[in-house]
């Protein structure tokens, strides 16, 4: 298989791809810091079916469930959608007051410029926590630093901490509910949405996804480029290296770093 399927499971399907060469790098992150983080095909599954878990035992993930994603470009972006397309569930991406035009696009954003999404949501996934205080969606804080194993700061009542969450599940799906392939994927806030079996169409437009293994690199300004490069290049039997805005920026006034790190990951032209 070298494209995304348009069958309801297209989600495990791009699963049962990304893991034919289990130890391939799939997923390769620089963030703001200097921080490298590398998952293969094995370590991304079994973070997509960790975090499946989750949704499914906490909050019932499922076809009709609504669950927002506030993170910025990160490679937890990258997990968070997979496991919530892997349910069912609809991934919401609201407007945001501020200049930005999705939530989640920069994690600089003070918590007053988070606007509320027009329609209510069921879970809310989010680096900001506290920006969420006093909602009637259920809460999960995303520590965002790569070895973070717990949220640190002061998480409203009830909220659930992802860092500390997440590694208690298990490494294969327990059950999920079938997915409808015309319930909705993608809520883009803007009164737009793209179906589950739309997903692939969606990421690579009106041409097929790169095929051949292609490594490409991805310097998203928004959570929403990110999600829908990195759809286009995993369903082509990719890869992905993403750079944080910040680290982008910097490399952009440094050319010879630039080359050196296209040189090592091994990117294609």
């Amino acid at each position: 298989m070298t494209a995304f399927s348009t069958t309801p499971m297209h989600v495990a399907d791009l699963q049962s791809l990304i893991t034919r060469e289990p130890g391939r790098p799939r997923v390769t992150w620089y963030g703001d810091d200097g921080e490298r983080v590398e998952l293969s095909g094995a370590v991304l599954h079994n973070w997509i079916n960790k975090t499946v878990n989750l949704l499914v035992e906490e909050f019932d993930a499922a076809p009709g469930v609504r669950v927002l994603l506030d993170l910025p470009p990160h490679w937890r972006s990258i997990v968070w959608a997979l496991a919530t397309w892997r349910t069912g569930a609809t991934l919401v991406l609201a407007p945001q007051t501020g200049g930005s035009d999705a939530v989640g696009q920069d994690d600089g954003v003070p918590d007053a410029g988070r606007a509320r999404p027009d329609r209510p949501v069921d879970v809310v996934v989010t680096s900001h926590p506290s920006a969420w205080d006093g909602t009637d969606a259920q809460l999960v804080a995303v520590p965002l630093p790569a070895l973070a194993r717990r949220y640190d700061g002061d998480l409203p009542h009830g909220a659930i901490d992802a860092g500390s969450a997440v590694m208690t599940y298990g490494d294969q799906i327990g059950w999920v509910e079938e997915i409808d392939p015309d319930a909705v994927a993608i809520d883009h806030g803007d009164g737009t949405t793209t179906p589950h079996d739309a997903l692939s169409r969606w990421a690579t437009g009106s041409r097929p996804p790169h095929e051949g293994g292609r490594r490409g690199l991805l310097e998203p300004t928004s959570t929403i480029d990110l999600l829908r490069g990195t759809l286009d290049l995993l369903a082509g039997d990719g890869s992905v290296v993403v750079l944080s805005p910040t680290t982008s920026a910097r490399l952009a006034l440094d050319p010879a770093a630039r080359d050196r790190l296209r040189q090592s990951e091994r990117l294609s032209d």
